[in-house]
């Protein structure tokens, strides 16, 4: 790191340098315990820490006129310098959340000092005190709370302490402004394995449902992995893997609609076509009362102005990024969903899920775009308790089913055995 270079737009002073390089070194040379004292003494408290240069260091950091601001990439840095370091120890996990509760904890040492010293110890305490309330911490948390060993969740808890289950989010709601590139590398690898564990969870709990229903024998049970009961979990996987449209999976029918497609003469024509493939897979009962007039009118005015353009990836993808927008979310910006709770409360879960999945399998480039509207959707809600947004909780497991069912290596044999 050298000085003056640009850390996510903003300039490295020489003083941040050097608090960067020390916590560097003390990192690979001090046990995470001494590494969280320090950084109480150093942060925290603004007073007491045993190398009184580096003391000084964060003194003129906070005597900057732009610290009220900037102080809380510092402080998200310097967090994620030991984190790097715990993170690929899963022993230490535990120490994550040790390190970041440390913001909700008061000084204790008494400020000592002339009166320009009092102040500027007054001066940190306060900004930092204030990092509690910046989306850095709050990514930190939640960090915290995907590193830590998942308990049984209770309905009191709060909604946001299920993130861990829902490696989708992960990207969206584990970086912010600020988030080194190191760790935004942990955090895909780390979206990566939990992915990969759901997976090897769910398959085999679909081999032992497999085998309990073909044999007479007492077979060792395998824990549903999923928070939806067993009845609801196979019904899900039936729509988002079985043939639901005659001899048609989910997939297949996006297939032909894509091939369809490529023969539209205009993106007029194409948008007609997307509301029938669209409204087929919603229940005439509940679609035909106000859904699918929505829809339509939806799609009448989206870019209306290129509708005797041919079909273009460009318009294809952006449409499809809009619907998502209308059936889900659209920004914490403008958090109006009640398209989506009105779907889920007429739907159902799964199959307001399976409209979804049906937008992306044609569209594979907004699942992503998905992810992020749930995302959305998640850090709303993410103070709730899971007792009052049972709704979003059934979404949320309905969309890892989909997407791990659709997007990965999971052996659909065996679903197929399963929901046959």
């Amino acid at each position: 790191m050298n000085t003056g270079s640009i850390y996510h737009g903003r300039s490295i002073s020489q003083e941040e340098e050097r608090l960067y390089h020390h916590l560097l070194h003390l990192v690979q040379t001090e046990p995470p315990h001494r590494l969280i004292e320090r950084f109480r003494l150093l942060f925290i408290e603004g007073t007491g820490y045993p190398d009184p240069e580096l003391q000084k260091t964060v003194d003129l950091l906070i005597q900057s006129p732009s610290a009220a601001q900037n102080f809380r990439f510092v402080l998200n840095r310097c967090c994620h310098i030991l984190i790097n370091r715990w993170q690929s120890r899963p022993h230490q996990y535990e120490k994550v959340a040790e390190l970041i509760s440390l913001f909700e904890s008061k000084p204790s040492r008494p400020i000592a000092g002339d009166f320009s010293r009092s102040r500027l110890i007054n001066r940190q305490r306060q900004i930092t005190q204030a990092f509690q309330h910046t989306e850095q911490y709050l990514t930190l948390k939640r960090l915290s709370s995907v590193l830590l060993p998942e308990l049984t969740p209770a309905e009191s808890q709060p909604f946001g302490t299920l993130i861990r289950r829902y490696p989708y989010l992960y990207e969206h709601c584990l970086v912010t402004e600020g988030t080194p590139n190191v760790q935004k590398a942990s955090i895909r690898q780390l979206q990566a394995e939990r992915q990969k564990q759901f997976e090897l969870d769910l398959s085999k709990y679909v081999t032992y449902q497999v085998r309990r229903a073909s044999s007479n024998r007492v077979i060792h049970p395998v824990e549903n992995p999923t928070l939806l009961d067993d009845r609801s979990l196979s019904s899900a996987l039936h729509q988002f893997t079985g043939k639901i449209d005659g001899n048609y999976t989910c997939k297949d029918v996006a297939k032909r609609f894509s091939v369809h497609c490529q023969q539209a003469k205009s993106y007029k024509h194409f948008k007609a076509d997307l509301y029938h493939y669209l409204t087929d897979a919603v229940n005439p009962a509940y679609g035909n009362r106000h859904f699918n007039q929505q829809l339509g009118q939806f799609l009448k005015q989206t870019y209306s102005e290129s509708e005797n353009q041919p079909l273009s990836d460009f318009l294809m993808t952006r449409t499809c990024s809009q619907l998502l927008n209308f059936l889900v979310i659209d920004s914490l910006q403008q958090p109006q969903h009640f398209v989506f709770i009105d779907l889920l409360s007429n739907l159902g879960a799964t199959a307001t899920t399976r409209l979804l999945l049906q937008i992306v399998l044609l569209c594979q480039r907004v699942k992503p775009y998905l992810e992020k509207r749930f995302s959305v959707l998640f850090h709303h809600y993410e103070g709730y308790s899971r007792d009052r947004v049972q709704w979003l909780v059934a979404a949320m497991e309905n969309l890892q089913l989909a997407l791990s069912t659709n997007f990965s290596d999971l052996n659909l044999c065996l679903v197929h055995q399963l929901v046959r």
